[in-house]
């Protein structure tokens, strides 16, 4: 090989994102220097955060120059090293860019993978990686759930969503799940264990509200918020004095053009309620507690993972919109080599 595909963004996106903020380009192979290495990319991952980093707003982390390729976690195998504790053939996982070939170095964010661990290598992009993690941390540390408490996941079917469900299960909470259609609700029930499933499609604020009444009764302990928007406002209503509400994601709001916003934030004050945000990143150092605890679940078949995967970088576009179309079925991933 003596190129190597990549795709970059190339404008903003402003909305919902565009094909031609994008640009699939070959450029020539990178060399590598000293203490440097290079990876032959297998696989991307695809996440809703990726649409904050497009955007020069402040954030966490600071936005995808223009030019350069679609950050995202990969994995891939070495290709070529000139870097001490990094041997050809060697899988590696790290922060890298959607593309066929990264460079890696001493002391960046790239770090060996055990292939031989998991039962696929893909895994460590879903349940041993930062999705998992998200949901373990975001569950057990933010949301501080007990036993008998009832949980309410919105953005249920998705990757992380459908892990805290079935984590809250083995906490021995109530768990319900809000999800779009009539399949991914039959998902969370009957491959999950949700107790409860409520289709939010066709339904307004006030008929979301009375949903989750319905399945809660007695009102809700715990929130771990995926999605935001009408969804977020809904579940605020519904709250029991004394709920936590984890907050991971607003997937419903990334693509608006103008801010959106909860309505229902009074809801905290009049149930003496806490809002927390959380970021897997501030528990890396922790991950190998999540492994070790997730890993037997997994393996009892407390909890069951699944992966959508895509091929070619070429499709990398269409894949990533399933995130906000609703088309993935499990954690998106991207196959590029």
């Amino acid at each position: 090989m003596t190129e190597n595909r990549r795709f970059l963004l190339v404008k903003r996106p402003d909305g919902e994102p565009a094909s031609g903020d994008f640009e699939l380009r070959a450029d020539p192979l990178p060399e590598i220097a000293d203490g440097q290495f290079l990876i032959r990319n297998q696989y991307a991952s695809l996440d809703p955060a990726q649409r904050g980093w497009m955007s020069d707003a402040d954030s966490y982390m600071p936005p995808i120059p223009l030019g350069d390729p679609v950050r995202a976690t990969t994995i891939g195998i070495v290709e070529e090293s000139k870097a001490e504790g990094f041997d050809k053939g060697q899988w590696v996982m790290g922060l890298n860019g959607i593309e066929e070939y990264s460079v890696g170095m001493v002391g960046g964010f790239t770090q060996p993978i055990d292939e031989k661990a998991v039962p696929s290598v893909t895994n460590y992009l879903s349940l041993f990686g930062a999705v998992g993690m998200t949901a373990y941390f975001g569950f057990f540390d933010v949301c501080e759930p007990n036993e008998g408490d009832t949980v309410l996941v919105s953005g249920a079917a998705g990757a992380v969503g459908s892990i805290v469900g079935q984590l809250a299960k083995i906490k021995g909470c109530t768990a319900i799940g809000i999800a779009g259609g009539p399949e991914k609700c039959a998902r969370l029930t009957e491959r999950y264990g949700f107790d409860h499933a409520i289709d939010y499609r066709g339904k307004d604020g006030a008929a979301l509200e009375g949903a989750i009444r319905e399945a809660a009764t007695d009102g809700v302990d715990v929130i771990f918020e995926n999605v935001g928007g009408t969804i977020l406002d809904a579940g605020l209503m519904n709250l029991k004095n004394g709920a936590r509400v984890g907050l991971c994601g607003l997937i419903s709001e990334y693509n608006a053009p103008e801010p959106v916003g909860a309505r229902n934030l009074w809801q905290l004050i009049v149930h003496r309620a806490s809002i927390r945000g959380l970021l897997v990143a501030d528990y890396i150092e922790r991950f190998a507690e999540g492994a070790a605890a997730m890993g037997p679940w997994a393996a009892e078949g407390k909890i069951v993972i699944d992966e959508h995967i895509d091929e070619g970088i070429e499709n990398a576009f269409d894949a990533f919109m399933r995130l906000f179309e609703g088309t993935n079925d499990g954690k998106m991933i991207l196959k590029i080599g």
